[in-house]
């Protein structure tokens, strides 16, 4: 009856490794929830108007790749289908900077007269960035 008994555990041991019952996930199983995350992350915000990068701001611990990829799925599905991007009414600077973008994009502004008194002016600078040693 003894040596029954540490059998019949290595048999009930090795029927439950395979069994979703315990609850432990599997890395496979844990890297596609990440991917259908991202994709869903990024549809969305395509759908919102947002800009990749703004996407990647507000989404900082989605994988890049994923989100991308939703993002450009959900582009090319509103460009087939001909569905108009959705405002986000998310009160943040971030998304107000988002959408506002693309709405720029959209809809290019007449230049003002100041702009045109002084073009220099209008010229963003960028900083250069310090040297990597």
């Amino acid at each position: 009856m003894f040596r029954l008994a540490p059998i019949a555990a290595a048999l009930l041991v090795v029927l439950l490794t395979g069994c979703d019952a315990l609850g432990i996930d599997s890395p496979e199983k844990i890297a596609a929830v990440r991917e259908a995350e991202g994709k869903a992350i990024g549809g969305a915000c395509r759908h919102a108007a947002r800009a990749i990068e703004d996407c990647y701001a507000l989404n900082k611990k989605a994988e890049k790749s994923s989100v991308f990829n939703g993002w450009r799925e959900m582009n090319d599905y509103m460009r087939e289908n001909k569905i108009e991007p959705v405002v986000p009414t998310l009160n943040t600077p971030l998304a107000n900077a988002g959408a506002k973008a693309a709405v720029d994009a959209e809809e290019p502004a007449p230049p003002k007269a100041a702009d045109k008194a002084h073009p220099a002016k209008t010229k963003a600078t960028i900083p250069e960035a310090p040297a990597v040693r």
